[in-house]
């Protein structure tokens, strides 16, 4: 059968028709010791077992990696990935962020660790001008319903999409929509699932404002989202990501219900899968000529000196840049560009450190009939067996 190989933005070149890139980021965490770093840190109280102040977090990092300035810059955080989304140019920016945006709500009661940052840290969040943020995840009603309520509030003031949480059920199922120049749209279903911590009295109902919550990915909850799919109003030319926040946060294999599930999505005519939860990078999967990625780990936080978890190098990021075909949605191009979170920042990953994150991805995709290689300027590529 061979082997197809996709390299960014070829194979568009050759029947003269730009494809349209989208920039996929995992979780972002601009709560508790991100927040306290920047010029307006709100309360930083905390009720986990062990560290109760947010500041503590902040001497966590800088015990591993250096001093790090206070108050920084509002894109302090982002670092060098802003200058390659830059020279990216990205046609959609899609982020899953995992924090509420609150100075509301009470401590959500049965969680461990909560994330709120101030509203008037939002600039750290604007400075990478995401199209859609993506809410359907279990941190988001940290600070309750009125926490969720300002942040949709202060998301929408910054004009600033959002998808996967709402007022009410059909709010929190409604897809983003972002137009695309010269026309179409990229369509952004988000859910989540109670794998991913998700717990199930936040599920959206008509009377309860919550997430978009599938309980379990299964033949039957494919299948509902066939059906809402088909409900939309979906046009020729439309692009259509599902962002799922699924899983638990460490190990790189997918469950055999999570590869069938992510298949039925794109049988159902989803055209990328955006998966987020895990802490590091799972491998990614090209299926029919379409993306999945099963998890696409960390992007922004203040995990840096949290021990217990280093075999999986979760000091090691990626940022995505995929690239698909105008009207068709079929996979021209993905880019991983490997970075570390130093100082509560994003830098380049060493070389070295980029094969080490190449060899475990590509070892665990191979059984996905993936393969994770080297690509140009350090970055790493996919190429999908046939």
């Amino acid at each position: 059968m061979g082997e197809e190989a996709f390299a960014m933005g070829e194979e568009a070149a050759a029947v003269g028709e730009k494809p349209v890139t989208l920039f996929l980021a995992g979780d972002v965490m601009l709560g508790r010791g991100v927040d306290q770093i920047l010029p307006h840190p709100g309360d930083p109280a905390l009720r986990e077992d062990h560290i109760h102040d947010a500041r503590d977090y902040v001497a966590l990092a800088e015990t591993v990696s250096g001093p790090v300035p206070r108050p920084v810059d509002p894109a302090w955080p982002w670092g060098e990935a802003l200058s390659v989304l830059e020279r990216a140019a990205p046609d959609v920016r899609v982020v899953n962020l995992e924090t509420a945006v609150t100075r509301d709500g009470d401590f959500a009661p049965g969680k461990a660790v909560h994330y709120r940052m101030h509203p008037a840290n939002l600039p750290c969040l604007t400075a990478v001008r995401p199209d859609v943020c993506v809410l359907a995840n279990n941190h988001v009603l940290d600070f309750g319903p009125s926490g969720l309520a300002e942040t949709l509030d202060c998301l929408a003031a910054a004009g600033l999409r959002t998808a996967g949480a709402g007022r009410d059920a059909d709010a929190a199922w409604r897809p983003a929509t972002v137009p695309l120049r010269p026309g179409g749209r990229v369509l952004v279903f988000a859910f989540g699932m109670p794998s991913s911590g998700i717990p199930h009295s936040w599920a959206a109902t008509a009377e309860r404002p919550g997430v978009a919550l599938v309980t379990a990915p299964t033949t039957a909850a494919a299948k509902d989202f066939a059906d809402r799919l088909r409900r939309t109003g979906r046009r020729p030319g439309d692009l259509v990501v599902a962002s799922v926040h699924w899983g638990p946060n460490w190990g790189y294999p997918a469950s055999r219900d999570e590869v069938r599930f992510a298949r039925a999505l794109i049988d159902a005519g989803v055209d990328v899968v955006h998966g987020h939860s895990s802490h590091h990078p799972r491998p990614p999967e090209v299926y029919r000529d379409r993306l999945v990625l099963y998890g696409c780990g960390d992007l922004v936080d203040d995990y840096e000196g949290i021990g217990g978890y280093e075999r999986y190098r979760d000091d090691l990021r990626l940022l995505y840049l995929v690239s698909v075909e105008r009207g068709t949605g079929r996979l021209t191009g993905l880019r991983l560009v490997p970075l570390q979170a130093r100082r509560l920042r994003l830098e380049h990953a060493s070389a070295e450190d980029t094969a080490w994150l190449r060899t475990v991805l590509d070892g665990y995709a191979r059984a996905l009939g993936t393969r994770v290689e080297h690509g140009d300027g350090g970055t790493l590529t996919v190429r999908a067996l046939r």
